[in-house]
């Protein structure tokens, strides 16, 4: 296997919203996605406005780079949750600094995508944008560990 580095320029950017990343209360939280207007017209977002929710890949541009793990952590910090590695967290240390929200659509404005509750604050460089089809959520049973639901319970 080898390694295989590439560029991603930004499609848009968070507008508003929370201007610190914080574990929790996101909950009620509004932000515009804005999409960069010397590439894309408002055709590129025709349609969208018949879809309820969007999926997001942004980058954690907050983070500091030199605070990774890829050995096994408690989430948090805390001791009472067990060790998981890199791949069992969903936080901003990753190798790659990406992160992935679901968000609802609240309208389209031009350019401007109004959400609710995406978990990316001011300035958040967005590197992709999607309409969530209810087909590509999980198929089967939907498990998780006990630890990740005790953690999130306040996160919306």
């Amino acid at each position: 296997m080898r390694d295989e580095a590439f560029e991603v320029v930004p499609v848009a950017h968070v507008v508003g919203g929370r201007r610190e990343p914080t574990d929790d209360h996101w909950a009620g939280t509004e932000a515009v996605i804005r999409l960069d207007g010397d590439r894309f017209t408002e055709e590129s977002v025709q349609g969208l406005e018949d879809f309820s929710h969007l999926e997001v890949v942004f980058r954690f541009h907050l983070t500091d780079q030199t605070d990774l793990n890829f050995g096994a952590r408690s989430a948090r910090d805390n001791p009472d949750w067990p060790k998981v590695g890199i791949f069992g967290h969903r936080n901003m240390r990753r190798l790659n600094w990406l992160g992935v929200s679901r968000t609802r659509l609240l309208r389209v404005d031009g350019l401007d995508l109004h959400v609710a509750e995406l978990d990316a604050v001011d300035g958040t460089p967005v590197l992709d944008i999607k309409p969530w089809f209810t087909e590509f959520g999980p198929r089967g049973e939907v498990r998780q560990a006990p630890w990740s639901t005790e953690m999130l319970k306040n996160y919306f």
